[in-house]
């Protein structure tokens, strides 16, 4: 048994305790090699400083967020430490960790000192030095050309935070190479990274399981909420999940992006509604991202039975198709084809498909794209990088966060939807071009419906796609699952 204030990470490996994944150092070890071969091939006499992430206080006091590591930092690093930087010699491969020096009462407060040996083990890097001998450092290893990350994320418009430090100036400082190559790097995950993405996708179901066993009328979403994050922590060693979880019931299931501050997840659950539950863990960084779909009484109404197997049927199309070499774009747009063709036959619409896709009539019952590539941040980086296809400006494929052609172990979600929300419903009605297609006595009858996605995190393998997510997913596995019929066996 560990002793009070053990570390239990060491010994070539990370980790939250012997339940837990152990993550292993080769896993960071893995990444900077693959990015030293890489800039080898263009600017060997040069090193990569990268700077770590910082704690962050509540506005003006003297408390902060819950730390969480900058993400390049933690792909090249692992460190879960605030206020550090790194190096990488291109020439020698060698990494060195920098750690802030703090002062002796720093002990009071936040614990012991570390030695800068115990940094080295932790992390398994060649040297450690302080902060505050950089560059000291950079000058002894005498390579005149620092690539720094600069660059910008084409989901969030935000750009990465380029490392300084006093005394940069000295060098020749580069910040354009540096960032499409890591970015591509990162799309692509290393069987140590697999290993650690099927983990918290594994926790993430399991929690997921357990809340749609749970959830009742007359909970309220949040508290359906706390359940997730505590089986999380509990149970996987995720003390973060990677966004702010959505637990949308009735009408709410139509808010994309519910749970936010103006609606936090407040909602009564109530008999004969539906619950979409969009929420995912985070180990050591990595990431998941799965939503259920199920009704708060365990058994679906004849409409929502439809609007689901819709969305289902979408879903299985894509995983069916999908491979090495097929465009994500093109998944999109199968997904809207399927999802189209379902509800005409189900009398929500009428026409000829084909018409309905020329004028993006799927793009009012889901506004977002297929899904997204996942990794170190839920929508991982790398989606629109020069000399990968570019962002298409036709309604609905401008949502995606990707229009890449799928390679070897990328790793994604499949998230088609359907929802009822009433300005895109109110729109499509006013326009010629896509009314046509509607059936307003019908669609009227969902008006407050809210909606159905299905998200599954998804491996590309060579051979096709392979679903990482284990949670119920038919009608009846949803079903049997809420009225205990079947156990956990089924789905680990």
């Amino acid at each position: 048994m560990e002793a009070p204030g053990d570390d239990l990470s060491g010994a070539g490996k990370l980790c939250m305790g012997p339940h837990t994944l152990e993550v292993p150092l080769i896993l960071f070890e893995t990444n900077r090699r693959r990015l030293v071969e890489e800039l080898k091939k263009i600017q060997e006499n040069s090193v990569v400083l990268l700077k770590g992430g910082s704690e962050i206080s509540f506005y003006d006091t003297d408390t902060s967020y819950v730390f969480r590591q900058e993400s390049y930092f933690t792909w090249c690093f692992g460190v879960t430490e605030a206020g550090c930087y790194g190096i990488i010699n291109v020439t020698t491969g060698e990494a060195s960790l920098f750690v802030p020096r703090y002062p002796d009462e720093y002990a009071v407060w936040m614990g012991p000192l570390k030695p800068l040996e115990e940094f080295k083990n932790k992390y398994g890097v060649h040297h450690v030095y302080y902060v505050d001998q950089m560059n000291e450092i950079l000058e002894k290893i005498n390579r005149k050309l620092v690539l720094t990350l600069k660059g910008q994320n084409t989901d969030s418009g935000l750009t990465a935070i380029e490392a300084t430090y006093d005394g940069i100036e000295k060098f020749q400082v580069d910040n354009k190479t540096l960032f499409p190559i890591i970015a591509n790097l990162r799309v692509v995950k290393t069987e140590p990274e697999i290993a650690v993405m099927k983990y918290v996708i594994e926790v993430s179901s399991s929690a997921h399981r357990h809340v749609m066993r749970m959830s009742k009328a007359g909970l309220y979403e949040y508290q359906c909420e706390s359940e997730f994050l505590n089986y999380c922590y509990k149970h996987g060693g995720c003390r973060h999940v990677s966004y702010t979880c959505i637990c949308g019931s009735g009408p709410n299931g139509a808010i994309l992006h519910y749970g936010h501050a103006g609606c936090p997840n407040n909602y009564r659950l109530q008999d004969g509604m539906l619950c979409l539950f969009d929420m995912g863990a985070n180990y050591y960084g990595y990431a998941a991202d799965i939503t259920v779909t199920f009704p708060v009484n365990g058994k679906f109404t004849p409409d929502q039975k439809f609007i689901y197997e819709a969305v289902l049927r979408s879903n299985l199309a894509v995983l069916n198709a999908g491979k090495p070499g097929v465009s994500w774009s093109d998944m999109h747009l199968l997904a809207n084809r399927v999802l189209l063709e379902e509800l005409k036959n189900g009398g929500l619409l009428k026409g000829s498909i084909d018409e309905m896709m020329d004028a993006d009539l799927a793009e009012i019952f889901q506004p977002h794209g297929l899904g997204h590539l996942l990794g170190l941040d839920v929508h991982d980086v790398g989606g629109y990088l020069e000399g990968y296809p570019e962002r298409s400006d036709r309604p609905g494929l401008k949502k995606l966060r990707t229009a890449r052609l799928l390679e070897e172990n990328m790793f994604l979600t499949i998230e088609p939807g359907c929802y009822f929300i009433d300005p895109l419903l109110d729109r499509a009605l006013a326009d010629p071009k896509q009314s046509r297609f509607l059936v307003p006595e019908v669609l009227e009858r969902f008006r407050g419906f809210g909606g159905v996605r299905i998200e599954d995190d998804v491996r590309i393998t060579k051979n096709g796609i392979i679903n990482l997510t284990k949670v119920p997913r038919t009608v009846q596995e949803i079903e049997d699952w809420i009225a205990g019929k079947d156990n956990d066996e089924k789905y680990t």
